[in-house]
C-alpha cells in the first residue's frame, strides 16, 4: 500500500484528490497539509512513501517544505502537483530535493500512475520541465566522459528508472558500492540528484526516450 500525504492550501482540491487516491487499491493517504510547515511537520512525523507538494502556499510555500523535509529526511520522496511551469518554481522545486514535477492539469489517472513511478524510483517530469531544465545545464563541457565504465552503466541503468538496489541485482554488486558509484557519478556530473542525473542523460542522448 502506497501511503500518500497531500499539501495543498486549497481544500476542495484536498478532498477531490483524497477521494480519487483513496479508491486506487493500493494507495491511501495518510494526511492532508494545508500549508508547508504543516506538510513538513507530517512528514516528518507520518514518514509517508510520497508527499504531493503543492507550490503555492501561505507561509511556507512548497520548495521551501520540500528543502526542510529534504533536509531532515533525505530519503523523502515528494513530487510537485502544481498550477505553474515558470522557471521561478521549477527550479526551486527541483533543487530543493522534489523527484517529480506534474501539472494539476494532468488527468486523476496520470497523477496516480506518476505516483507509482515516483515511489518506485523513476521520476515523472513534465516535458516544459524537462526542456528548461536541458536548457540550464551547461555546454560546451563533457562531464560523462569523466565516468568511469562502471559509472557510465549506472548512469544508464538510472535514466532507465532503476533503484539502487535494482541496479546491485543488474550488475551483482553490493548495494553500498552501487550507492558510492552514485555519490561519485552525482559529483562528476556537478548535478544535485538522480533526477537532474536523468535530464543529463537524455539531453546528452546517452539513453532514447522510447528507452527509459
Amino acid at each position: 500500500m502506497i501511503r500518500i500525504l497531500l499539501a495543498d492550501d486549497h481544500e476542495m482540491v484536498r478532498i477531490g484528490v483524497s477521494a480519487y487516491l483513496q479508491a486506487q487499491a493500493d494507495m491511501e493517504v495518510v494526511g492532508e497539509a494545508a500549508d508547508g510547515k504543516e506538510a513538513v511537520e507530517m512528514a516528518l512525523r507520518l514518514r509517508p512513501d510520497i508527499v504531493l507538494m503543492d507550490m503555492v502556499m501561505p507561509g511556507m510555500n512548497g520548495a521551501e517544505a520540500t528543502a526542510e523535509i529534504v533536509r531532515q529526511w533525505p530519503e523523502a520522496k515528494i513530487m510537485v502537483v502544481t498550477s505553474f511551469i515558470d522557471d521561478d518554481k521549477v527550479v526551486p522545486a527541483l533543487e530543493a530535493g522534489a523527484v517529480s514535477y506534474i501539472l494539476k492539469t494532468s488527468k486523476a489517472a496520470r497523477v496516480a500512475a506518476s505516483i507509482r513511478e515516483t515511489v518506485t524510483g523513476t521520476p515523472v517530469l513534465e516535458p516544459e520541465v524537462m526542456n528548461k531544465m536541458m536548457k540550464r545545464m551547461r555546454h560546451g563541457r563533457v562531464p560523462h566522459e569523466e565516468l568511469t565504465e562502471r559509472e557510465m552503466e549506472i548512469l544508464l541503468l538510472l535514466a532507465k528508472g532503476y533503484s539502487n538496489q535494482e541496479i546491485a541485482d543488474e550488475l551483482y554488486i553490493a548495494l553500498k558500492t552501487v550507492k558510492t558509484h552514485v555519490s561519485n557519478l552525482l559529483a562528476k556530473l556537478d548535478v544535485h540528484d538522480r533526477t537532474q542525473a536523468v535530464i543529463y542523460a537524455f539531453e546528452h542522448r546517452l539513453i532514447a526516450p522510447g528507452e527509459s
